[in-house]
């Protein structure tokens, strides 16, 4: 009867932290380190590329990520739909000092830059398209 009890009890841990990581992978959100006066900002000598004028969606990848390169397909269709945002995809690998700035902690990670290069939401995960857009809408009002 306890080893019953016990499988139950694992199969219900596991079924809420299935729910929890669903919920929470690839959701754009604001961090409080990202809001404070003081938060990193990310600019164009760091990433080696031109920021968007309006904004710039800055997504880490590693070599062997399959979501990433769905992420990459959704960005790119994003940044192509509004004027003056570009896409920029940078490896995660070969840029460490980056990663770790910033706090990235798996790939995909997507960060949605203004045109000051101030981060406004990022997520961990693949992104919906919609989220992305909402996103943009409020990186480029600002």
């Amino acid at each position: 009867m306890t080893g019953l009890m016990v499988c139950i009890a694992v199969l219900a841990a596991a079924s809420a932290f299935g729910v929890w990581h669903r919920r929470r992978n690839g959701r754009l959100t604001v961090r409080k380190r990202d809001e404070r006066d003081g938060a990193p900002r990310v600019g164009a000598a760091a990433i080696g590329r031109e920021l968007g004028e309006r904004a710039t969606l800055l997504q880490f990848s590693s070599a062997f990520c399959q979501p990433c390169r769905a992420t990459r397909r959704t960005l790119a269709e994003v940044a192509g739909m509004v004027e003056g945002v570009a896409h920029v995809e940078i490896d995660a690998e070969a840029h460490l000092d980056l990663v770790r700035e910033l706090n990235v902690l798996r790939t995909p990670t997507v960060l949605v830059l203004d045109a000051d290069g101030a981060i406004v939401r990022r997520a961990s995960g693949q992104p919906r398209r919609a989220d992305v857009i909402a996103a943009l809408g409020e990186a480029v009002r600002d």
